[in-house]
């Protein structure tokens, strides 16, 4: 607890706060017909607010008051006319309880071909355990949605954000440039399944900073086509750690490289830093990877790099034995034992 309290103490002061009352605000979703009760229907109501914002050709704004406000699936798309949009959250976004309403969605809230958006504050409580009950039992069930997910967008900012309970993953960026993500929280049970907290994938540019998240599964997950991701001041735990794939499920699959995670606290996890692929052939690769200042707390398995990922431990891919070869100080490489091409004489045998 001592080492956790530390890192928290080094988290809280990166939360950016925003006064409310600094800001003129152009789009007040109460003004539109949105109830703080957390039970009448505000969906319309924060629609119309991302249609007049979208529209406007001069910087424009959205609050949303103190409040809880019941929303069924939403999708911002752009593109918009102005590339300045801020979105301030002082309330509680709830989704609907029943999740059988947005489980087949593919997220709850989308954000869609914007061009500089930042979302600041709040609350977004996915209701996601009545579809993780369904999971963990035997009937059948949907998917469910992401909460927040950003796709094919840049210049988009999260800060100072919560997201409780989600469903499947709590926030996806896909297909994105230059995206920041700072100050957030993201919580769910240990046991929820595939809560990710925040995954990444086909972007480049992102930026995970002073963020606490603990869940089910991945804390950060890394899918391909990731480039240029740097994640520091993160708290991880419950969870499975911070892992890069899985990779290699398609044959023809975009790489990842120039990752940095450093100054990260794994606490209770099952694992802290992890590299996963498939054993089948890929054209994907891992590369230009920096795992640094690491703290592990109770931590399972604190650094796995698994090339015969397969967690269904079913129909498997053979496993293949690699020979860990150097060739002279600091230089090394990977080849199969079956090569014909090389000396064994300065090679270690490892089966993955």
């Amino acid at each position: 607890m001592t080492i956790l309290r530390g890192f928290l103490l080094l988290f809280f002061p990166f939360v950016f706060l925003y006064s409310s009352s600094a800001i003129a605000f152009s789009n007040n979703v109460v003004d539109l017909g949105a109830k703080p009760d957390g039970k009448s229907d505000s969906t319309k109501a924060f629609e119309t607010a991302w249609a007049n914002a979208c529209g406007s050709t001069r910087p424009t704004s959205i609050y949303v008051p103190p409040g809880r406000y019941y929303l069924r699936s939403l999708t911002f798309n752009g593109p918009c006319k102005n590339n300045a949009i801020f979105i301030r959250i002082d309330g509680t976004l709830v989704a609907p309880s029943d999740y059988r309403v947005i489980g087949n969605s593919a997220a709850w809230i989308l954000f869609g071909r914007v061009d500089g958006v930042t979302i600041s504050g709040g609350v977004f409580d996915g209701k996601g355990s009545g579809l993780w009950a369904c999971k963990n039992s035997t009937r059948t069930c949907p998917s469910g949605a992401t909460t927040i997910e950003i796709s094919n967008s840049k210049n988009v900012v999260l800060s100072a954000l919560t997201s409780l309970n989600s469903q499947m993953f709590h926030i996806v960026v896909n297909g994105c440039q230059n995206i920041k993500m700072k100050g957030l929280v993201v919580l769910a049970s240990g046991n929820s399944p595939n809560t990710d907290g925040i995954h990444v994938q086909l972007s480049s540019d992102v930026t995970i900073l002073n963020s606490k998240i603990g869940t089910g599964d991945d804390c950060i997950s890394i899918g391909p086509g990731t480039s240029s991701l740097w994640i520091e001041n993160i708290v991880c735990g419950p969870g499975h750690g911070i892992s890069i794939g899985s990779l290699a499920k398609d044959l023809e699959e975009a790489g990842v490289q120039n990752v940095t995670i450093k100054k990260a606290l794994f606490s209770r996890t099952q694992n802290g830093v992890r590299i996963k692929a498939w054993g089948r052939p890929s054209n994907g690769f891992v590369k230009n990877i920096l795992f640094q200042h690491i703290v592990m707390d109770n931590v399972q398995n604190p650094i796995v790099i698994d090339q015969n990922y397969c967690p269904s431990h079913k129909d498997c891919p053979g496993q293949v034995i690699y020979m860990i070869c150097f060739r002279s100080q600091n230089q090394w490489r990977d080849v199969p034992r079956h090569s014909r091409n090389i000396s064994h004489s300065n090679c270690s045998e490892i089966r993955l």
